[in-house]
Parts: structure tokens; C-alpha cells; sequence
């Protein structure tokens, strides 16, 4: 199978998590959208469900199908989130945020019972790293920042790369406002160290670390769909 099928297959897969009357967190991107698809799909057929979205695109694209949106304001509780990755490790440890929604995509998560992470096998790896990190931050003193963030790098006897994420040339925004800066590192030993000390830094609004969060990946294969379960 193509990386896209693998995706496809794998968010076809993780209906089986979805139970009438859930509320059902939309993850961002393109393997989101494969279960955006499915899922609306299914509520087509008579699935009762309510979701909220991710992001403004994933809203957009959930809306267009028919499917019920509903809000954390008004739905605080979520029984799952479907969300696809960028990279994950052996220990359900994943980065999160190409599409540049990790913010509210970690809020969604975490206000659900249990995430499912749908992905291709080219998004597993030995150590997280490989994939740029986004880091979320605010848009006042960039520079400052990122130099609290190359203090944090070197902390962790790390080495990286900081640049500033750019669209149509512009610096990009996220749907809540702030910037991103992408942190190259090639390999990071401890994950959870280095997101304890992003998140001591003042103007680091969040990043793609996802530790803790995930107890479910889907990983689409040639020979199907292999689930790899956090006990």
C-alpha cells in the first residue's frame, strides 16, 4: 500500500473506537481528514455522535460532511480523540504540529478519555527528533524566546536548529494567534526532559511533544493495520 492508503486503512480502523452518543475530539491534517471522512461517513448512517474540531480547517471540512460539532466550552469531557503524527516512538511518545495546530490539539486530547493516533509506518521511528519540532510561542520577543530555547537545547546536551515558520513569505500564525518556531534537532534521548524545561519558558506557549497523552497508534502497513496498545 501506498503511505496514503496505510493512512486511509488506519482511520478506517479507528471507527472501531467510535461508540454511539460519543464525543469524538477531530484531530488536524491530512490523516485527520481520512478519518473526518470516515467518521461523517458513518454518521451517515445513522452513527449519533458529536465532535469537536482541531482547528479551523478541520471545523470547516467536519461541517461540510454533515457532521454535529460541538465545543469544549460547551462539552468539556470527551470520550476520544482521532489525531494522526508526525513521528512516534515505542513509547507512544510523539511530535505533533506539522499543520501547526499542536496547541489545541493537545488541549482536545488531553480532555478526552483516550487518544487514538492513526498514522502510516513511515511515522514510526527509534528516537523522536527526526521530525522538526514545532514550538508555539508568543509573537512578543521572538528572538528572546528562542534564545531561552537554545538554553533549554543545550541543557539536554542538545544542538538545534531554530527558524522562524514562514507562509506565502509572512510569518505563520497559529488559529490562536502566535507564532512557531521549528526546532531541527535530529534526535532527542530524553523527550520528557526537554518538555518540561519548553514549558518552564516564559513565551513558550506549547510544543509538539506529546508525552503521556497517547495510549492507542494505528499504524497502516502493507499487510494491514497494526495497533499498538499502552498498557
Amino acid at each position: 500500500m501506498t503511505a496514503d492508503e496505510q493512512k486511509k486503512a488506519a482511520a478506517i480502523a479507528a471507527l472501531d473506537y467510535v461508540k454511539p452518543g460519543n464525543k469524538v475530539g477531530l484531530g488536524t491534517g491530512s490523516t485527520a481528514n481520512h478519518f473526518i471522512e470516515a467518521l461523517a461517513r458513518k454518521s451517515r448512517e445513522g452513527l449519533d455522535i458529536e465532535c469537536v474540531a482541531t482547528s479551523r480547517a478541520s471545523f470547516q471540512l467536519a461541517q461540510s460532511l454533515g457532521l454535529k460539532m460541538t465545543t469544549l466550552e460547551k462539552q468539556p469531557h470527551l470520550d476520544v480523540t482521532v489525531d494522526g503524527t508526525d513521528e512516534f516512538d515505542a513509547n507512544w511518545q510523539l511530535i505533533k504540529g506539522g499543520g501547526g495546530a499542536m496547541l489545541v490539539e493537545k488541549i482536545v486530547a488531553t480532555s478526552s478519555r483516550y487518544m487514538v493516533v492513526i498514522a502510516d509506518r513511515s511515522k514510526k521511528v527509534d528516537a523522536l527528533g527526526r521530525f522538526p519540532l514545532p514550538v508555539e510561542v508568543v509573537p512578543f520577543g521572538v528572538n528572546a524566546t528562542a534564545w531561552k530555547i537554545d538554553r533549554a537545547l543545550r541543557i539536554c546536551d542538545l544542538k538545534g536548529k531554530q527558524v522562524l515558520r514562514l507562509k506565502d513569505g509572512k510569518p505563520f500564525v497559529t488559529d490562536s494567534g502566535n507564532a512557531v518556531i521549528d526546532v531541527t534537532i535530529g534526535h532527542i534521548p530524553e523527550p520528557r526532559r526537554l518538555d518540561n524545561l519548553l514549558k518552564s519558558i516564559p513565551g513558550v506557549v506549547d510544543h509538539g511533544l506529546f508525552i503521556d497523552i497517547c495510549g492507542i497508534i494505528l499504524m497502516g502497513a502493507d499487510d494491514g493495520v497494526q495497533t499498538f496498545r499502552k498498557a
